[in-house]
């Protein structure tokens, strides 16, 4: 993944960015599956190593658009999952809302990045989604394993890869 105008190991907590290219959807039910295989093979399926996982649930398609809206999802539920997927090869994560102590320290101990995305302008960011792809898990309607093309898609750093996390409660 491109994030413009930044290379990911200079991002500080806060900055705005605009990330282009390749992410993969994951929800509650995907991390299971992931996890699952990645238990029973000790490596990350369907070549995530160095990925950016996207926690949302694309609606249907419309208007000559790979989706309806593209909502974020809040990233919190998959704290748990987060950090095996991230000690795994997993190098980004992008979601809603503020992530655990473990996330934050497992994004210091692999250079990893978490990307906050705006909830409620999902029909707006579905505009930043230019491809996608099924790749795994069809049964789950929504939460099935998708990569996404990104282009220009807007975010801010909200952890960074020296461990610094921005502070959600005192943003309301």
């Amino acid at each position: 993944m491109l994030i413009l105008g930044h290379k990911a190991h200079e991002l500080r907590v806060g900055e705005d960015v605009e990330l282009s290219g390749p992410v993969y959807t994951v929800r509650d039910a995907t991390c299971v599956r992931l996890l699952a295989e990645l238990a029973t093979t000790g490596a990350l399926p369907y070549d995530l190593t160095g990925a950016t996982l996207f926690f949302c649930g694309p609606t249907p398609p419309r208007a000559g658009r790979p989706f309806g809206s593209v909502g974020p999802t809040t990233a919190a539920r998959m704290d748990e999952a987060t950090v095996a997927l991230m000690d795994a090869g997993i190098v980004a994560t992008i979601g809603k809302g503020a992530r655990s102590a473990a996330v934050v320290d497992a994004c210091e101990r692999t250079g990893g990045l978490y990307f906050g995305a705006i909830g409620g302008i999902a029909a707006l960011l579905a505009r930043h989604v230019v491809e996608t792809e099924d790749i795994a898990y069809p049964e789950l309607g929504t939460e099935a394993l998708r990569r996404f093309t990104l282009d220009r898609f807007p975010a801010f750093v909200a952890v960074d890869s020296q461990g610094r996390a921005l502070d959600f409660k005192h943003l309301s």
